[in-house]
């Protein structure tokens, strides 16, 4: 069984999922871009589609791309921090389950290595690929994204939730998005 097909069918923290397990992700060995969100949420879990939600819908108009081409795994390989739906806790979902993308990351990111553009979506992303490089919150390392490309682009999470940072960090919209779409639009050609 290879990488892909262990890891859709992992079951190793079972007894800390309240709704079971059901890995969601999407790889392809000619995927060109790489997104690494937080965990599905229960939308997702129910549809077993990446991003099938509000923020997914945010997430594609923040790309520029059309769900045909978000969807194509030779365009975008979606790989969250947990692959599976970690249930809701007093303000929305619960974190990540921290087991999955140790066991499960390399693994799956050796079987692309086209990528050429990875988007780190979110604290807990950042946290793993960025390291000592984060600054002390999100905004901070957002706002410096220029200290990170190529390598990663860090972003916001694009929950509904986050319209409220949106508004008080003008910025983003301003200097980050129009990058992002560009350099979205320069991996796909």
């Amino acid at each position: 069984m290879n990488a892909v097909q262990q890891a859709k069918s992992c079951t190793h923290c079972t007894q800390h999922l309240p709704h079971g397990p059901r890995p969601v992700f999407t790889v392809h060995p000619d995927a060109r871009i790489l997104i690494i969100g937080q965990a599905p949420g229960r939308k997702v879990h129910e549809s077993g589609i990446p991003w099938d939600d509000v923020s997914g819908n945010r997430l594609r108009n923040w790309l520029g791309v059309d769900a045909p081409t978000f969807y194509n795994p030779e365009c975008f390989a979606l790989l969250p921090m947990g692959f599976c739906y970690p249930g809701t806790g007093k303000s929305g979902d619960l974190p990540p389950r921290p087991e999955c993308a140790p066991l499960w990351h390399q693994p799956l990111l050796r079987m692309m290595p086209g990528i050429t553009l990875t988007l780190l979506f979110g604290q807990y992303a950042q946290e793993r690929y960025l390291g000592a490089a984060q600054k002390n919150t999100l905004t901070e390392t957002v706002r410096n994204w220029r200290a990170y490309v190529p390598n990663y682009l860090p972003l916001p999470h694009p929950s509904p939730r986050n319209q409220i940072w949106t508004r008080k960090n003008p910025w983003f919209e301003a200097e980050v998005l129009p990058y992002l779409k560009e350099q979205v639009a320069l991996a796909l050609e």
